[in-house]
């Protein structure tokens, strides 16, 4: 399976992205602000960029399982690999602050005090989830790639 996360817009201290699941249109992605991190640069400069959470992951290719979250108390899917973080999970949210990095589905988005945010957050990660999943049961690897289209 493949993901595709687009970054589309930035606010002060938030991105919102759409989000392909195999080329089909799939829902909306809100993370921290994107301050231009790659998963191709040195680790000394990721960590040098990087605002503890507060900002988006590098952009790159990542792998996704689903394990246990002792934080969430369930399942959840994480990316694997992501230099200078970890615990990149995808989780229900709907604002910048619930992030801490991680990606907050969302079915609709709209802005509040100037920040994305976006709706229907479990929902949106339930579904997304659940594809997640049953392409693991079938055997089959899923990977996010993350990318930046302003």
């Amino acid at each position: 399976m493949e993901i595709v996360l687009t970054r589309r817009w930035k606010a002060t201290r938030s991105t919102l992205g759409t989000l392909k699941v195999d080329g089909e249109p799939h829902q909306f992605i809100l993370e921290d602000l994107d301050r231009g991190l790659d998963a191709s640069w040195p680790l000394e400069k990721i960590k040098e960029t990087k605002v503890y959470g507060q900002t988006a992951i590098p952009t790159g290719r990542y792998q996704v399982v689903i394990t246990y979250s002792t934080r969430f108390k369930r399942q959840l899917p994480i990316l694997i690999g992501v230099p200078g973080y970890s615990g990149i999970r995808i989780h229900p949210g709907n604002r910048h602050n619930n992030t801490e990095g991680c990606l907050l589905p969302g079915t609709h988005y709209g802005r509040e005090d100037g920040q994305y945010i976006v709706m229907q957050s479990r929902i949106a990660s339930d579904r997304l989830q659940n594809r997640i999943a049953a392409a693991l049961a079938r055997g089959e690897q899923v990977w996010v790639t993350v990318e930046s289209q302003y």
